[in-house]
C-alpha cells in the first residue's frame, strides 16, 4: 500500500474516532432518559436501536476503513460485538468462526470482504467467516445473488484499474491489503454462491 492509501487509512481511523463519542453520548442519553421513564414505547426503542446500530457501524468502519499494521491483535469477543449489532434486525446475518485473538489486518480484510458479499446480496441471506489456522474462508449460498463480475475480477487482479464510487470502494481497497500484506485471494464466484479465501 502507498503512502497516499496510509494516510487515507488514517483520516478513515480518525474520522470514525471522532464520530464514536458523540453517538455514545446520544445512546447515554437515551438510557437515561429510559431509566427516567420520560420516554418509553416503540419511538425509544426505535432511537435506541438505531443508536446501537450507527455505532457498531462506526466501529466496523474503523476497522475496515481504518489504519492496521502487522502485529495489531484485536479480541474475538470484540469482533463478535460489532458483528452482533449491525446485524441485529437486518437482513444479512454473519456467523462468525474465528480463534480468540485476530490480526486486526486480517480483520481488516474479512470486514471489507463482508462489505464485498452484502454488495451482492439486496434480499439478504447468512455470510460464513471461518478461520482455518492462519487461512479465512468466506462464503454464502442464496438463490438470489447479484454479482457484478468485473467488480469481483477487480479482487484478484493486480492491475486492475477500476472506478471506485462510494458504493463500492470496498472493492478498490482489498486488492491494496492484499499486497501490502502479501496474501494470495482466491475467489469462486457461481450463479447461487461466492465463496472467498485468502
Amino acid at each position: 500500500m502507498n503512502a497516499q492509501n496510509d494516510i487515507a487509512a488514517l483520516i478513515g481511523s480518525r474520522i470514525c474516532h471522532d464520530l464514536i463519542s458523540p453517538l455514545g453520548a446520544i445512546g447515554n442519553g437515551v438510557e437515561l432518559l429510559g431509566m427516567a421513564g420520560e420516554m418509553d414505547g416503540p419511538e425509544m426503542a426505535l432511537i435506541n436501536q438505531s443508536v446501537t446500530n450507527a455505532n457498531a457501524r462506526i466501529r466496523f468502519f474503523r476497522i475496515a476503513f481504518g489504519s492496521a499494521t502487522s502485529g495489531q491483535m484485536i479480541g474475538r469477543q470484540e469482533v463478535s460485538s460489532i458483528i452482533n449489532d449491525i446485524t441485529t434486525g437486518g437482513r444479512i446475518q454473519i456467523d462468525w468462526q474465528s480463534q480468540e485473538n485476530l490480526a486486526r489486518n486480517q480483520v481488516k480484510l474479512a470486514f471489507l470482504l463482508i462489505q464485498c458479499f452484502e454488495t451482492a446480496m439486496p434480499y439478504g441471506g447468512e455470510i460464513t467467516v471461518r478461520q482455518q489456522g492462519e487461512n479465512w474462508v468466506l462464503e454464502t449460498v442464496s438463490g438470489k445473488l447479484r454479482i457484478d463480475k468485473e467488480l469481483w475480477e477487480s479482487l484478484v487482479s493486480i492491475n486492475y484499474e477500476h472506478k471506485a464510487s462510494p458504493s463500492n470502494v470496498h472493492f478498490a481497497l482489498v486488492s491494496g491489503v492484499v499486497q501490502q500484506n502479501g496474501w494470495i485471494l482466491q475467489t469462486s464466484l457461481e450463479t447461487n454462491c461466492i465463496s472467498i479465501s485468502f
